[in-house]
């Protein structure tokens, strides 16, 4: 996620303080993102840099920043730029698997169950987070959601790797046996003939 965006369109609610736009990011979030107050004066001068806020010293103690019509662009640049999926992102998860199958003695099987258990109680938590939300706090709810199906994409692709790794001869998953490279082109290859990069 972008927090300089996210800092960007709160400004263009109107000029704000510091500290009052980490807890107006928090409050849409649900606190789900924490931001730290050091993060945000950080991210606020690297835009005041880049002429996208501008700022005045009010009280003469605090900054209060807003928006310039360069930032207002580049909000509405961000807004509208798919996000990329060219290359696939470097997932921990996926990475972890990958080791695994080439080390001996590490079963597999049990490592996948054990992310998956923990990625269903996850879901349960969200779920039980999202019946008491009220239907008025929408960002909460949008970001709940959003974690609800990111896990669940998880658990799905989490299925499919015991799945792939079942259908293995004789379900051996030592690293001579599992082929983790690919033939011919790289990922990104297969991912732009599949229309990533057209």
């Amino acid at each position: 996620m972008s927090v300089r965006h996210a800092l960007l369109a709160l400004l263009a609610e109107g000029p704000k303080y510091g500290l009052r736009l980490r807890q107006e990011f928090q409050a849409q979030t649900g606190e789900v993102w924490p931001l730290n107050v050091g993060q945000v004066y950080t991210t606020l001068h690297r835009l005041e840099k880049e002429g996208n806020v501008e700022s005045d010293e009010v009280d003469g103690t605090q900054k209060r920043f807003r928006i310039t019509a360069e930032g207002s662009r580049e909000l509405q640049r961000w807004l509208h730029t798919p996000p990329d999926t060219d290359a696939p992102p470097r997932d921990e998860l996926v990475i972890k698997v990958q080791v695994a199958l080439r080390m001996p003695g590490v079963d597999v099987m049990e490592l996948l169950q054990v992310h998956r258990r923990h990625m269903v109680e996850a879901m349960q938590r969200y779920t039980h987070l999202k019946a008491e939300t009220p239907p008025g706090e929408v960002g909460l709810g949008l970001v709940i959601d959003a974690q609800l199906f990111r896990l669940e994409g998880i658990v799905r692709w989490l299925d499919a790797a015991e799945a792939r790794l079942r259908h293995l001869p004789d379900q051996s998953w030592a690293a001579s046996d599992v082929d983790l490279a690919p033939d011919t082109g790289s990922l990104r290859q297969r991912a732009n003939a599949l229309g990533g990069n057209r």
